[in-house]
């Protein structure tokens, strides 16, 4: 063992120490790299999964890994999904479409505690919820691991409390209930300051904060417009057989080939919509009335329409377990 990690993996850590998206020249390098990350978290780990949140950088690192599993002979390993209560109602039923279509099985993360609660009141988002309502599981991680020290929280997402509770010990619970030892997940240099210092295989290996596990990190290397990109170019033609080979990028919210509908490209609507990120129904807002991939990827945020974007906030959440 190796700080409560299983010493039969051997991967090196510092993979991707120095890099950003430029040391990657074009689309067809990173997915390479993406492709080399992924075969190593299918080689490597026992019981590998991939976070899927159903947008896009998650979906994009769903579709690599269930091509390198295909391409290796490998079980498709499952997707952890985190059902936080406040997810876009067409997110769920996105996940669960694409779910059944890619033979992937699911694993829903939720804190069932805080959703029995949510329940019985029939709670709606920043309706406050008592700390002694709490689990006793659940309230050792709002008094020791935060330090809360207020008699109640609200019941949103996007909170130090909420986001905690609702994201962090769900994830871990499902981590530890299943055994899981490499989260593969679609986080990116570029997204924020919490992650720019990440590496493609990223240790966490503190049993006092959450289950020890591996972090396998394939799409470090794209950037917003990276992703599209691939998606595309890669993802949608490959998925679709009616769709274009070469690149047909949709302009407009209605603009498919004939034949072609939204619901037949593994594309979350909310994209089409405007929204650039999927945070939560109650927190995040479209940015622009044209396709995510249309609007101006270099010269805005990408996380302007959410309401948590507080660097220190990411930073203390990633430190207790967050992706």
């Amino acid at each position: 063992m190796r700080d409560g990690f299983p010493d039969y993996v051997d991967v090196d850590y510092t993979a991707g120490e120095e890099e950003s998206a430029e040391s990657y020249p074009d689309i067809e390098a990173k997915i390479q790299k993406g492709i080399e990350v992924v075969k190593t978290g299918l080689m490597e780990y026992e019981n590998p999964a991939v976070m899927w949140t159903g947008g896009k950088d998650s979906t994009l690192t769903l579709y690599l890994v269930r091509e390198v599993a295909n391409e290796l002979g490998y079980d498709m390993p499952p997707a952890v999904f985190i059902d936080h209560f406040q997810h876009f109602e067409d997110l769920h039923e996105f996940v669960e479409d694409w779910a059944a279509r890619w033979d992937i099985e699911v694993i829903w993360a939720r804190n069932e505690d805080i959703g029995d609660i949510v329940d019985s009141r029939d709670l709606e988002p920043g309706d406050d919820i008592e700390i002694s309502e709490l689990s006793d599981h659940n309230q050792r991680h709002v008094n020791e691991i935060l330090e809360y020290e207020e008699d109640s929280f609200p019941f949103l997402l996007d909170t130090y409390v909420g986001n905690h509770l609702l994201k962090t010990v769900a994830l871990n619970d499902s981590l530890e209930e299943h055994e899981i030892d490499g989260v593969i997940s679609g986080v990116r240099w570029d997204e924020q300051e919490a992650r720019a210092d990440e590496t493609f295989l990223s240790p966490r290996h503190n049993p006092d904060i959450y289950p020890p596990h591996d972090r396998v990190q394939p799409i470090l290397q794209f950037d917003e417009a990276d992703v599209w990109e691939a998606f595309w170019n890669f993802v949608v033609p490959e998925t679709v057989s009616e769709f274009p080979d070469e690149g047909y990028v949709p302009q407009t919210f209605d603009d498919l080939p004939e034949g072609v509908d939204r619901e037949d490209i593994p594309v979350s609507p909310k994209y089409f919509e405007g929204f650039r990120s999927l945070g939560s129904q109650v927190s995040t807002e479209k940015s622009d009335q044209v396709p995510a991939w249309k609007q101006d990827l270099e010269g805005t945020t990408e996380r302007a329409g959410r309401a948590q974007d507080k660097e220190d906030l990411m930073e203390r959440l990633r430190d207790l377990g967050y992706m």
